[in-house]
């Protein structure tokens, strides 16, 4: 067994070197854009590449399809993000105005040097063993007036996928190997404006293009106490671009930025300590091929830990790039309710800065 074990690690090894030395992606900005993040990956510190169980597996790592026995079938999964600074920014204004690019311009010129994050997504699904699909949509904006250059910085990303997944299981399960395609059609802004402007108009500062993507994966699981397991994804294989058409809301000829390749590695511990009680507990690195480029190795660092208590209760807690992460989530039969909080990085690499951010999401699912 020991032998077998040893054999399949040998072989995972060999794998990711070839993996790394073979592929290339240039390095990221202060915060990591990801095409998914979820309230049970914030509340553990941001993992997933390891502990991801459910069907968010479509979204993160395929190959953890391959742990479904049975079906999931996601009704409504709605899910909700929102930055600690953004009460003060909205103020006496309305909510519906902080969703056009002048209207919030207009109250961030009330509160400078406040981040506004907020983000909205949408998951229904069915996923079974070894085989998923669904449609996933995400809303997601951060801005912000800098006083001190008097420059309005907009980041804003609207997507809409059809996904469908694939997981192949080896060795009794020990080996399993995953893969994602997805049809992906995103509206994006990625501005750096004076903040007196005025008038600012979605149409004409967003890009939209619909393009093919694929993110790959595969966990190795040693036959030994606490179930240890090594995993990798690689997301965007081969770089993703949005050339296939113009899109299907704006169609203005304007191309979304190309997300590049990039590969995430974690390793993973699952004790049992009771008939129901057990735990998840994983690190990560998150986009090792451009390590060299990094100065601060937090920002590519997560650490989180589960604990479950019947398949009812689930307290999570972890470290976010430097930050503090917890989570809590009741399931029922038919239903979820989680929560999470977590602190993402927003500044440079020698001045930190942490965005504090508060999650929820209701599911419906059976």
């Amino acid at each position: 067994m020991k032998r077998a074990g040893i054999h399949f690690l040998f072989h995972f090894s060999c794998l990711m070197s070839a993996i790394t030395a073979c592929l290339v992606t240039p390095s990221f900005g202060s915060e990591r854009y990801e095409f998914f993040t979820g309230v049970r990956q914030n509340g553990m510190g941001g993992v997933y590449v390891t502990t991801v169980n459910d069907e968010t597996a479509l979204l993160s790592n395929p190959a953890a399809l391959g742990r479904l026995r049975g079906y999931i079938a996601t009704i409504a999964d709605p899910e909700i993000s929102g930055g600690q600074e953004n009460m003060q920014i909205l103020g006496a204004n309305g909510a519906l105005t902080l969703l056009e690019p002048q209207g919030l311009l207009d109250a961030l010129n009330q509160q400078k040097d406040k981040h506004w994050h907020a983000k909205a997504q949408l998951f229904p699904s069915a996923v079974f063993s070894n085989f998923g699909f669904g449609v996933f949509a995400k809303q997601v904006y951060d801005a912000e007036v800098i006083s001190t250059t008097s420059r309005y910085l907009l980041d804003y990303t609207y997507d809409v996928a059809l996904v469908l997944g694939y997981s192949l299981r080896l060795f009794d399960g020990r080996v399993k190997i995953g893969f994602a395609g997805r049809y992906l059609n995103r509206s994006e802004i990625i501005e750096d404006l004076d903040s007196d402007s005025t008038s600012l108009q979605r149409g004409d500062l967003i890009k939209e293009g619909a393009g093919i993507a694929g993110d790959g994966g595969i966990l190795l699981t040693g036959p030994w106490t606490f179930l240890p397991t090594i995993g990798a994804t690689i997301r965007d294989i081969g770089t993703t671009s949005f050339n296939i058409n113009d899109g299907v809301f704006y169609k203005n000829g304007r191309k979304p930025q190309s997300v590049p390749q990039t590969v995430d590695v974690g390793i993973g511990l699952f004790p049992i300590h009771s008939n129901y009680i057990r735990s998840s507990i994983s690190i990560e690195y998150q986009d090792v091929l451009t390590a060299g480029n990094e100065t601060d190795i937090w920002r590519r660092f997560h650490g989180g830990w589960e604990v479950n208590l019947g398949d009812m209760i689930f307290l999570r807690a972890g470290v976010n790039q430097r930050y503090w992460t917890a989570g809590l989530e009741f399931s029922m039969r038919f239903m979820q309710i989680q929560f999470a909080t977590y602190g993402e990085e927003i500044g440079t690499a020698t001045s930190f800065r942490e965005d504090r951010r508060y999650t929820g999401k209701f599911a419906i699912r059976f």
